[in-house]
């Protein structure tokens, strides 16, 4: 398939707005950031998504929605003009509010009726969704609190790269960890090591930088390159350096 010339240099800035108002302080812990994205195409668009440990809350035609976890990437096509305007929470903080198995949600989405009760903002702004929120707090979780730290441990530390090393850290067992992220987030352990650490690459990549394809794979704990290659297209919807030629 011919490349869409929009996908590359950035080009999609012209068609698109982003902004990522910081949550409210009573909100922090749950919330990590709202994100309002718009966008203008006269002719139909195929938008890759990537995927993140994160559940998100959008509005979007009258519309509200819970997203759980996406376990790969997916591609929306926006044609027109449009807006959504979503929450992505810190991964492992929703459990509370679904008040059920974050994995039940996994690769699914859901009224968000079911979760926040019919009273819902048609299009709202921020401070609607905030309130919104707020009317809906759950009680401090334990179990929420550890995953969210568990998970901000991983993407703050880029050697994390197995799922036993990190659990012998943690000083639990690899089990243990797997029923944690199951119940909070949604995905195994291994799978969020392997997001942000496949998300770091393409930092790099939009950084510019050279890479050594089969020196990174070992570096990221890859038995060779092919495996990694997979990994990346299975996230990311392209090869590596298919990817790289959007910078």
């Amino acid at each position: 398939m011919p490349r869409d010339v929009r996908e590359l240099n950035g080009a999609w800035q012209t068609h698109q707005r982003h902004a990522f108002p910081v949550p409210s302080p009573d909100l922090a812990r749950h919330v990590a950031r709202h994100w309002l994205v718009s966008w203008d195409y006269a002719e139909p668009y195929r938008q890759l998504i990537v995927p993140s440990p994160n559940v998100h809350l959008t509005f979007q035609d009258g519309r509200a929605a819970v997203h759980g976890v996406s376990t790969g990437h997916q591609v929306r096509v926006l044609a027109g003009q449009g807006h959504v305007v979503g929450v992505a929470f810190h991964p492992g903080a929703f459990r509370p509010f679904l008040r059920a198995s974050v994995s039940t949600i996994t690769d699914r989405s859901i009224d968000a009726a079911e979760v926040f009760g019919p009273d819902l903002p048609t299009d709202p702004g921020v401070e609607d969704v905030e309130r919104l929120l707020r009317a809906h707090l759950p009680p401090p979780d334990p179990g929420a609190e550890e995953a969210v730290a568990v998970v901000a441990r991983i993407a703050a530390e880029p050697g994390v790269t197995r799922v036993d090393a990190l659990a012998a850290d943690l000083g639990t067992g690899v089990r243990r960890l797997q029923r944690l992220f199951a119940e909070h987030v949604g995905v195994p352990p291994k799978w969020v090591i392997r997001r942000y650490r496949l998300h770091e690459v393409t930092e790099r990549l939009a950084a510019g930088v050279a890479v050594d394809w089969a020196a990174l794979a070992a570096e990221l704990g890859y038995a060779d390159q092919a495996h990694f290659v997979r990994d990346f297209r299975e996230m990311f919807g392209e090869p590596p350096t298919r990817y790289a030629a959007r910078y």
